[in-house]
Parts: structure tokens; C-alpha cells; sequence
């Protein structure tokens, strides 16, 4: 398992759509990669709540500890579904929650809550999540292509395949 701060590679965002010798069978929700790195991204900002001031125990701390739930709730849940355009939709929510989580790292920025270096370090193995997270909504439209020209496309350039997305440097 991939571990937050690791280079991601194409090959490795997602294991379970090209079977190999090596890749084992995705059974659970928990074996899915984006699922495991997102995990993984939780747990530090569960750290950051519990260094927040008190101040913000009902505001910012609660709002952080619910998106970061619902960052691998969702992911959870999409597993659960069987129609393409329902796992697609939750696998999008995860990725607003992964948004906000980002956002919450702003605030804690402008508030000066946490050194600026951390903050630095938790917003890279964000944007690495989401590399993961974009990846498998790519590969999950991709098997699409045989639902009755069906396909569920997003008002954003992030899918637009000639967009500059080389922040993300997969």
C-alpha cells in the first residue's frame, strides 16, 4: 500500500481495472487504492482537529471531522453501487468532501492555527488524493462506453483532456 507523500504513477492509480499476475481481485471497498490513500489522508486531519483552539470545537473542527468522513464514506459507498452513473456521482462526492478539506487547510493558514510548512505538506497529499480520486472517475466513465451512449460528464475543464493539470503530475 501506497502511503501519503509517495509519487503517484499512472500504473498504480488503479490496480483493479488492468488485472495482472500481481494485482489481486478488489472484493471490498477497503481493497480499492483511492480508498486506502483517502484513509490515509484522514487521519492527519483528524490530527489537525485536535490541535485546533477551542474556538473553533463547534465550528471548524466539526466541519473538518465531516468532510473527512465523508471523504472515505463516499468512496465506501459507491463501492456498494451497481449502476455506473451512481458511482460515478459518489466518487464526485468524495471529491467535494477532499475539496473542503483543502479549504479547511486555507482557513487554518489565514487563522495561523498550524505552521505553515505542515499545512504545505497535508495540501500536497491532498492534491495527491485527488490525483487518485480523478483517476477513478476517468476509469470509471471509461466503462461506460457500452451503456447505450450513455456517459455523465461534469461542467468542469478537470475533465477537459486538453487542460494544463500538471500540478497533479501523475
Amino acid at each position: 500500500m501506497r502511503k501519503i507523500g509517495e509519487p503517484v504513477n499512472r500504473e498504480s492509480l488503479h490496480r483493479e481495472s488492468a488485472p495482472s499476475k500481481h494485482a489481486r481481485q478488489v472484493s471490498t471497498f477497503e481493497d480499492l487504492e483511492v480508498y486506502r490513500l483517502a484513509r490515509e489522508f484522514r487521519k492527519p486531519m483528524y490530527g489537525v482537529v485536535k490541535r485546533l483552539p477551542e474556538v473553533e470545537r463547534f465550528g471548524l473542527a466539526s466541519q473538518i471531522r465531516r468532510a473527512a468522513v465523508s471523504l472515505t464514506n463516499n468512496i465506501a459507498e459507491r463501492h456498494g453501487r451497481y449502476r455506473y452513473l451512481d458511482r460515478i456521482k459518489f466518487t464526485l462526492h468524495s471529491r467535494g468532501s477532499l475539496e473542503e478539506l483543502l479549504d479547511d487547510l486555507n482557513v487554518c493558514t489565514d487563522e495561523q492555527y498550524l505552521p505553515v510548512e505542515e499545512i504545505v505538506s497535508l495540501k500536497e497529499d491532498g492534491w495527491r488524493v485527488r490525483q487518485l480520486i480523478d483517476g477513478y472517475v476517468r476509469y470509471l466513465r471509461q466503462q461506460t462506453t457500452g451503456h447505450s451512449g450513455s456517459s455523465v460528464r461534469e461542467d468542469s475543464p478537470a475533465y477537459d483532456e486538453d487542460v494544463d493539470d500538471s500540478r497533479f503530475s501523475i
